[in-house]
């Protein structure tokens, strides 16, 4: 089986789960949702007479704030991608897991870790592009046209490609994570409160500067304005240093995979 055939194989089955898409409307409606709140806030303050200066009285702006949340959808389309392989059928169907039928079709595990791969990255990009240009439409219809965009077309498209950029790597280590932990619970309910109720790694810092190398901190200045914690890396160092452990975890994850029985 080539790769190609592999990959829209896995696509395919990522398609077809409830999860899939679960994950897909949370992000979406959560962000637009919160987009609409912080829009009537803000169009709010503006009819008091507030000055408009500042992110918050833009569209882009606006929308932005709420781009974070999206890292939880990103969380459960990586884990849910690899989880469902491990989940037991039906008693009608044997019990059985659909990863002894997966391997059997693509022996080659690399192959096959890699096509999971390429589908949580177009799954989790396909979503940031249909839900940030929508939390900014949301924006912009809830504002109006009595508030001054204060972001650049330029500066707008960094940062989206930034938050991106974050969620692809994000659901990258949750892949990876799902890989080695053989099961979708244990990395759903880690990084799922590590990215949205209490950072274990924002606690970390306060014990230690190397913190800061994490991965969730080390990219968390992709997100632009967004990241209040002072110190750590930039940007660009940061993404690097992201994307290393993305690649370092999926390479682990590929291995234990080849490895070990299924």
């Amino acid at each position: 089986m080539s790769f190609w055939t592999t990959w829209t194989a896995e696509l395919r089955k990522a398609a077809t789960l409830p999860a899939s898409w679960v994950a897909v409307a949370v992000t979406l409606l959560g962000s637009a949702g919160v987009t609409a709140l912080n829009a009537f806030a803000a169009r709010s303050a503006l009819g008091s007479g507030a000055q408009q200066d500042g992110e918050f009285f833009s569209a882009f702006g606006t929308a932005y704030a709420a781009v974070p949340l999206g890292t939880v959808g990103a969380v459960v389309l990586g884990v849910v991608v690899m989880s469902s392989e491990y989940t037991a059928n039906s008693t009608d169907a044997g019990s059985g897991r659909q990863i002894t039928t997966t391997l059997a079709a693509v022996p080659r595990r690399p192959r096959l870790l890699a096509a999971k791969a390429l589908t949580v990255v177009l799954l989790v990009m396909a979503t940031a592009a249909v839900t940030i240009p929508t939390g900014v439409g949301v924006a912009c219809l809830i504002i109006g046209e009595g508030a001054p965009e204060t972001v650049t077309l330029g500066d707008a498209l960094v940062r989206s490609l930034g938050a991106t950029l974050y969620w692809t790597l994000t659901g990258l280590i949750a892949l990876a994570v799902t890989v080695l932990a053989r099961s979708g619970i244990i990395p759903l309910v880690v990084l799922i409160t590590n990215s949205s109720l209490v950072s274990f790694s924002l606690l970390l810092t306060n014990v230690t500067p190397l913190a800061h190398w994490l991965p969730d901190m080390a990219g968390r200045r992709l997100f632009g304005g967004l990241s209040t914690v002072e110190g750590g890396l930039d940007a660009a160092p940061g993404a690097l240093v992201m994307a290393a452990w993305t690649v370092g975890l999926l390479a682990v994850a590929g291995v234990v995979l080849s490895r070990r029985d299924a």
